[in-house]
Formats: structure tokens, C-alpha cells, sequence
């Protein structure tokens, strides 16, 4: 597990996520990403509302940190950490 996949996993468990569901979580970003990557953040945070996630505010922060996770191979549209 690359260092950057680790702090995106920290992240997002300081953030409230349990571990067992950030796969599904960094699944649904990365999906919603690759649907519209013009979303601005509250679109983003709109359409995770709409899928479920109703009790997580995503920060850019947390966003870019996924993005590169994504970008550098670390985290996969499947949600494999």
C-alpha cells in the first residue's frame, strides 16, 4: 500500500468513515469524478448525498488527496485500496 493511499485512508477515518466501508466510499468519489470531472464541490458532495452518503462532507482537501491516491495507481474505480 502506497503512502499516499495511506493517508487518504487516515483521512478519511479521522473523518468518520469506518474502514470497512472507505473502499465503497473512494469507489463512489472516483465514479462521480469520472462521470463529470467539471463538478464542482458541492455537486460533488450533492451527488454522494444522493448515493447514500448522507453523513460525510467532503473537503477539497480529502478530494485532491483521493484524486492523486487515483492518479498515482494507488486507489482504483473498483475501490481496491
Amino acid at each position: 500500500m502506497s503512502q499516499l493511499t495511506e493517508i487518504v485512508i487516515k483521512r478519511l477515518e479521522e473523518k468518520g468513515i469506518h474502514s470497512d466501508i472507505i473502499p465503497g466510499f473512494v469507489r463512489n468519489v472516483i465514479n462521480a469524478i469520472s462521470i463529470n470531472p467539471e463538478w464542482s464541490l458541492q455537486d460533488l458532495n450533492s451527488r454522494l448525498h444522493f448515493l447514500g452518503w448522507d453523513d460525510f462532507e467532503l473537503d477539497e482537501h480529502t478530494l485532491q488527496l483521493v484524486i492523486a491516491g487515483f492518479e498515482a495507481g494507488g486507489l482504483s474505480k473498483r475501490g481496491t485500496i
